[in-house]
């Protein structure tokens, strides 16, 4: 923690000078409450701090209901008062007509910086985060038949009737092309190996068949004999994990079951494909977050648009919710139901009935969130208008409402009204990270104030102390040139001793090179430190080994293997474009096991 300690103190100083104020009694106060509280002051109490500070810009006033682990000094908290002056009236506790922007910065990257450092947390926070995910579970459930959807079949037809009728004519047709993805299954299977599956469940096989789907063709069908066909009592359930989030809490999520995972690829690339041939393209984000971020600046500037977070989203989009969505879709709501995971395993081995339709870990938790979220956003605006909308009006919201996983963007004159619409389905707004009525706007990680961008630098690993941690070393050198480029120069200057302690070869670059090293705006790489090679200007320095382990197939699954890549492949204009794939793809796949450092010659800048 000592390392972590001098890092935040010299910010501290830094973002002081910035400031014109000074930061002597706050590198105290840190000192004093990190030795008495310890990590968790850093990690959990600063943190708390900023959701304070960002409710208190909110509002528009510091009142007697934050900050209340710190002392005060008339209306404000004595903790980076000399901040918190630029911005609040340090008498009557109101926002000033022209705050500082840069106190603002200050104050939330002195701190949050740590608040997502990637360090598991304490047994008893792990256990009552499950316990959150039975309770939670455990309300979706009782819900059941008492949420309000009122209008949302009528509204799904609206919004999704075009798209959701192309994917169900697909669905009929069997045009799938289900694949595999990276991460872990909770049958164990990883890489090359989940080709190989020899287990199944009866509910796929309507619209999943294993010949089809599994086998390369009809000739290899004697391998039916080896599979075993799961009845729905007999299915696998999804396995219930935590994986570090922050110190407070970590993150819950269900990993799939082969088989399910395999088949649900299949219903989201019809989704994706569909998505971006319509104009809901312009309302749901899945894997660009930018729009959501112009948004919210956008919101921060003119105060139209506000931001909105979720609690628990994907937890609490019910089964009841999605079913009610897809009905009049046959075929695509029995798909989606098939290769939905109805059961899961806790880490204490019991298995419960899942009433939610899918946990963090499905490839359609995602998809079917964003779809249920957009629905009960216009059923919000519809009611505030009074009147049914049509597809017109729905358009004429095109850049004024968007949706990313939980995070929401919506007109501010319809923000009561949607927020009511989201709570009548069961989900709740996290109004400590929900913004309309002030100037500060939060999304998908950015963060902005009257137009301005104020997002922060985070530290997500500890500081090395050794050449052997590795992670560390390859995080505290990502950590430093973002530091550069925020401008924190004594922060940089701190990490780069410790860098060249550890690294001796810790060249300057550019941006884009895979060589671990610090970039510099003024100063070029050093000229005796570049070698050209094949004309390109080449230093020496670490670069990241991460070697994809040995996991072989053969026979019929490498077959299969390689024939999905070439269904997946689009066509061009001059025959057929393959999917990239390694040369050795049949012999080594899966996430790497071990990451490493090697040095060598990189690229200076790419």
């Amino acid at each position: 923690m000592k390392s972590l300690m001098v890092l935040w103190n010299t910010l501290a100083d830094d973002l002081a000078g910035g400031c014109c104020t000074s930061a002597h009694r706050d590198k105290e106060l840190v000192a004093v409450r990190s030795k008495k509280e310890g990590f968790s002051f850093l990690t959990i109490t600063l943190p708390s701090f900023a959701k304070d500070f960002e409710y208190c810009l909110e509002q528009g006033k510091v009142d007697d209901t934050v900050f209340l682990s710190f002392k005060k000094h008339g209306s404000l908290p004595a903790f980076l008062s000399g901040f918190s002056r630029l911005i609040f009236d340090r008498g009557t506790g109101v926002l000033l007509d022209e705050p500082s922007i840069d106190a603002i910065r200050a104050i939330r990257q002195l701190t949050l910086i740590f608040g997502k450092i990637l360090i598991d947390c304490k047994p008893s926070r792990e256990r009552a985060a499950f316990r959150e995910f039975l309770e939670c579970e455990q309300e979706v459930k009782e819900l059941n038949g008492r949420r309000k959807h009122d209008r949302f079949l009528d509204l799904s037809t609206l919004l999704f009737g075009s798209l959701f009728s192309i994917m169900d004519k697909q669905v009929y047709d069997g045009d799938l092309r289900p694949k595999h993805g990276p991460g872990a299954t909770a049958d164990s299977l990883v890489g090359n190996q989940k080709f190989r599956q020899y287990e199944w469940t009866v509910r796929l096989e309507n619209y999943f068949p294993f010949v089809e789907m599994v086998l390369p063709n009809y000739s290899y069908w004697e391998e039916l004999d080896k599979v075993d066909f799961l009845e729905p009592g007999m299915e696998r359930p999804v396995k219930v994990i935590s994986v570090p989030k922050t110190m407070k809490t970590p993150r819950i999520i269900a990993i799939e079951p082969t088989a399910m995972q395999y088949s649900q690829q299949a219903i989201l690339g019809l989704f994706q494909d569909a998505i971006k041939d319509s104009f809901l393209d312009g309302f749901i984000g899945l894997d660009d977050q930018t729009p959501n971020q112009r948004l919210a600046k956008e919101g921060s500037l003119t105060g139209e648009l506000a931001t909105l977070d979720l609690s628990e989203a994907s937890d609490r989009v019910s089964h009841e919710t999605v079913s009610l969505m897809l009905s009049r879709h046959r075929h695509l709501h029995d798909a989606v139901m098939a290769c939905r995971s109805e059961r899961a395993l806790l880490p204490s081995g019991d298995v419960i009935s899942l009433a939610k339709f899918a946990s963090m870990g499905s490839a359609l938790c995602f998809p079917m969130e964003a779809a249920v979220f957009l629905l009960a956003i216009f059923r919000g605006i519809e009611q505030d208008l009074g009147h049914p909308l049509t597809k017109r009006d729905i358009k004429s919201y095109l850049g004024r409402v968007r949706v990313f996983g939980d995070d929401i963007i919506v007109p501010v004159d319809h923000v009561r009204s949607v927020i009511h619409s989201l709570e009548s389905i069961g989900l709740k707004v996290n109004g400590r990270k929900s913004f309309w009525n002030g100037k500060f706007r939060e999304s998908c990680g950015r963060e902005y104030y009257d137009g301005q961008d104020v997002s922060l630098v985070r530290v997500r690993r500890p500081i090395p102390s050794s050449r052997k941690n590795v992670q560390e070393i390859i995080s505290t050198v990502s950590l430093r040139n973002q530091l550069y480029r925020a401008g924190l120069w004594d922060a940089v200057d701190l990490l780069d001793r410790k860098m060249h302690e550890l690294l001796v070869h810790y060249p300057v670059i550019e941006e884009g090179s895979p060589v671990l090293g610090r970039l510099n705006y003024f100063d070029p790489p050093c000229m005796e430190d570049v070698v050209v090679k094949n004309g390109i200007p080449m230093v020496k320095g670490w670069r990241i080994r991460s070697p994809i382990p040995v996991n072989e197939i053969d026979d019929w699954p490498a077959l299969r293997k390689c024939l999905s890549s070439m269904e997946r492949s689009r066509p061009v204009e001059f025959g057929i474009s393959q999917v990239p794939t390694s040369p050795d793809h049949l012999r080594r796949s899966g996430r790497p096991r071990v990451v490493d450092i090697k040095l060598g010659l990189g690229p200076s800048g790419l």
